[in-house]
């Protein structure tokens, strides 16, 4: 990537030489041409929120900014992008969205994430730091900013306008007004489970901004939800837990079931957490921000639930989903199990049988299947 701090080679992460994804785009590189252009002091608190894969960070590091991601990928990417550039050890400091943030920030800039419910939590949770001084520059590709996005900035922060697009990519130039009367955070926001929500029905789900259908129950989960599968007092894996309300369902159907919440992102463990509480579940459970199974045991789990994703922020990917199907092959013993709930065009049948030898339907609707397959 070239900025006018030099020319950093970046990769995402986990690295994969046959990943065609760049780890930076045309926004990240509009925002630090525009940084360098307009003399933008950094010697300041500098705080990057929302920094995809270290992009930012990595070019501003003789800086030390500060990075705030809800992304362990992310950070993990930003770690390896931060020693690939040489940085020094500690040259950026690495925050979580549930992690408390900087008293201060005099720069504050904003990767624009596709969750605008993130976006209003992350700026409600910053915006005690920023003063009249603070320079607050967001940016994002043009399909990502909308009337929505200027409008929360401008609610949370004070008046706030765009730049030209350039390369498909757009600048946000935020004003702070620290008169402004900030509305109170609405995250996180729970609701009751509807009845059809198999043995978590009546239950309640708590949700952190930028979780997958925050406010309602997604229909592919509702679906999975009328069909887990049967069994006591076995290590069950929710991958890719999101609210956790999978995982929870299955606690609450099996009290002698361990079951392990996974997902790389700290929004979704900390609501599955939220959420494992909330319905007084008296099982054991575990709850792991991390990238998918990797640091499982091989052969330590007897069943894997996985409603997994097919985007990569705006990209449409079956790596993902590949990735966690290989990594619960893996994780599990022989003769257990992985459920997977999927829309039916993604054909999730046909890598499950390349993969594990044997998939079979166990359930299916006009939009949703959900398939099993058995380790040998």
């Amino acid at each position: 990537m070239k900025t006018p701090w030099g020319e950093p080679a970046l990769t995402r992460f986990p690295e994969d030489p046959r990943d065609t994804l760049r780890a930076w785009d045309a926004s990240d590189e509009y925002l630090l041409r525009h940084l360098a252009a307009e003399r933008v002091p950094l010697d300041g608190t500098v705080v990057v929120v929302g920094d995809r894969w270290g992009a930012l960070v990595t070019a501003l590091a003789a800086h030390r900014p500060v990075q705030i991601t809800d992304s362990y990928l992310a950070q993990e990417a930003t770690r390896a992008n931060l020693a690939r550039a040489g940085a020094e050890p500690g040259a950026v400091r690495l925050l979580t969205t549930q992690d408390p943030p900087p008293e201060r920030i005099d720069v504050l800039l904003v990767r624009v994430p596709k969750s605008l419910a993130l976006l209003e939590d992350q700026l409600l949770r910053l915006a005690p730091a920023v003063h009249a001084g603070t320079v607050v520059v967001g940016t994002g590709m043009v399909k990502e900013i909308h009337t929505s996005t200027l409008r929360l900035f401008e609610r949370i922060l004070g008046p706030t306008r765009t730049s030209l697009a350039e390369k498909k990519a757009r600048l946000i130039f935020c004003t702070p007004d620290p008169a402004l009367e900030r509305p109170a955070n609405p995250w996180p926001y729970a609701y009751t489970l509807p009845d059809d929500a198999g043995p978590a029905a009546g239950g309640t789900v708590v949700n952190h901004a930028g979780v997958f259908c925050a406010d309602r129950l997604d229909i592919g989960t509702r679906f999975l939800l009328r069909h887990l599968p049967p069994g006591r007092g076995r290590r069950v894996v929710d991958l890719g837990c999101g609210n956790g309300v999978v995982g929870t369902a299955v606690a609450l159907a099996d009290p002698d079931a361990e079951v392990l919440f996974v997902d790389e992102s700290f929004q979704a463990v900390a609501s599955a957490e939220a959420t494992y509480k909330a319905n007084g579940v008296p099982g054991h459970a575990e709850f792991r921000v991390g990238d998918g199974l990797a640091g499982v045991p091989s052969g330590s789990v007897d069943l894997v639930l996985n409603n997994p994703p097919f985007h990569s922020h705006q990209a449409t990917t079956d790596a993902t989903a590949w990735r966690m199907f290989t990594g619960a092959r893996r994780a599990l013993r022989p003769g257990g199990e992985l459920w997977v709930v999927g829309n039916r065009h993604l054909g999730y049948h046909v890598k499950l049988r390349k993969l594990f030898g044997n998939s079979r339907l166990v359930a299916s609707d006009p939009k949703f299947v959900v398939l099993k397959a058995v380790k040998r």
